[in-house]
């Protein structure tokens, strides 16, 4: 057991570290607040060969281990989460082409993919459904040699960047709903349409919005995989990983509202002392840091255990609980900085605004909770040894 990084991942993770403390933190507060779309950002991304994190080496990614793979969404949300959307949903749906997609399709966009020539996201929600997968209403319907895709998709990160866009649909209404649904990989000239940005609380410096798909032909080649009613199966693996991206996002976001409170309170005078001297501030720090460094450890655990097949209780409860303190973590250090923490002058109230998406993204907390129980009383999962 050892609870240290490789001589690999602490390289990386410095290389990371740097990049962010030089590219983003100087820049994520004002081009946030300007709603400025972060190009530069993501041009360094492509240096770092980001884009490529979840795609095999023979196509040109860097196919990393998963707890390498937690680091960068943790540096990364260290510094601004909103961009690590930009990556967030593009190593899913990369992965998911290069573990389903049938030869002729991993060749013909994991090499572009993984450099970030071409971008992705994936598209599963709807107007009316989200945690509910099974109530999608987007059909495809076979047409000849192609399919005809009608729906709507609302959420989607990445749409007006995704090339191809991967979207979930019912190929059949016949079948028990989870095996009528297929994933089928949209090319951006077949004519989806991105009608509307959607504003939102935090999480911003990447696209969030509604793409409508009317009578949108795609060839039969597109499906995913080449099978139909493979998509739930899909999907799901999908969001085990997206679970470990989201739990180490929120880690990072906690890191830096500690690291904001910390410093505060060694810095601001009250009845002439630093408030860090004072008890109450004291406490404050000490649960955030415990609670800060439990969350990585749980995220490191679910990360190390997913490369070794299905973790659909570990991923869940790193998830749940790094959120979770990602969002006591960002009120504490608002308190800690007092009026100050409420001013964008501050990192802090960015945090604040950010940490609650985690808590949402990729399953509500309380279907993770749900995934947990499940798990433990079916006995795929236990507690201790």
């Amino acid at each position: 057991m050892d609870f240290e990084l490789n001589q690999d991942q602490d390289l990386f993770r410095r290389t990371l570290r740097e990049f962010v403390d030089k590219e983003i933190v100087p820049v994520a507060s004002e081009w946030e607040r300007d709603g400025r779309y972060p190009e530069e950002i993501v041009e360094g991304f492509k240096r770092l060969g980001l884009f490529g994190i979840t795609i095999p080496e023979e196509y040109g990614g860097l196919d990393l281990d998963r707890v390498s793979f937690a680091l960068v969404f943790e540096e990364i949300a260290r510094g601004w989460m909103g961009v690590a959307g930009v990556l967030g949903s593009h190593t899913l749906a990369a992965w998911m082409i290069a573990k389903y997609g049938t030869e002729e399709q991993r060749a013909a966009y994991l090499p572009d993919l993984a450099t970030g020539a071409r971008r992705t996201g994936i598209a599963l929600t709807e107007p009316g459904a989200g945690t509910d997968l099974q109530g999608i209403q987007t059909r495809a319907v076979r047409d000849g040699d192609e399919y005809v895709i009608h729906g709507t998709k609302t959420w989607i990160t990445n749409a007006r960047h995704a090339d191809p866009l991967p979207v979930l649909v019912k190929t059949s209404l016949t079948e028990p709903a989870h095996k009528g649904m297929s994933v089928l990989l949209v090319d951006a000239d077949r004519g989806f349409v991105v009608s509307r940005d959607l504003p939102k609380l935090g999480y911003k410096g990447t696209e969030t919005c509604e793409v409508v798909l009317d009578g949108v032909r795609v060839p039969a080649s597109s499906l995913l995989g080449g099978a139909e009613g493979r998509g739930m199966q899909q999907v799901l693996s999908a969001l085990e990983l997206g679970r470990i991206n989201i739990a180490a996002r929120a880690v990072g976001v906690s890191q830096c509202a500690y690291e904001a409170a910390l410093n505060y309170s060694r810095e601001r005078q009250a009845f002439g002392r630093p408030i860090a001297e004072f008890q109450a501030i004291q406490l404050k720090l000490a649960d955030m840091a415990t609670e800060i460094q439990a969350a990585r450890m749980l995220t490191y655990w679910a990360a190390t255990r997913s490369e070794a097949g299905a973790v659909n209780s570990e991923a869940a409860m790193a998830k749940y609980f790094a959120s979770e303190v990602a969002i006591r973590a960002s009120m504490e250090s608002m308190r800690v900085h007092g009026g100050y923490g409420y001013s964008q002058e501050f990192v802090v109230e960015r945090l604040y605004r950010d940490a609650p998406l985690m808590a949402i993204g990729e399953g509500t907390n309380d279907v993770q909770r749900m995934v947990i129980a499940r798990s433990l009383l079916s006995g795929a999962a236990k507690v201790g040894w």
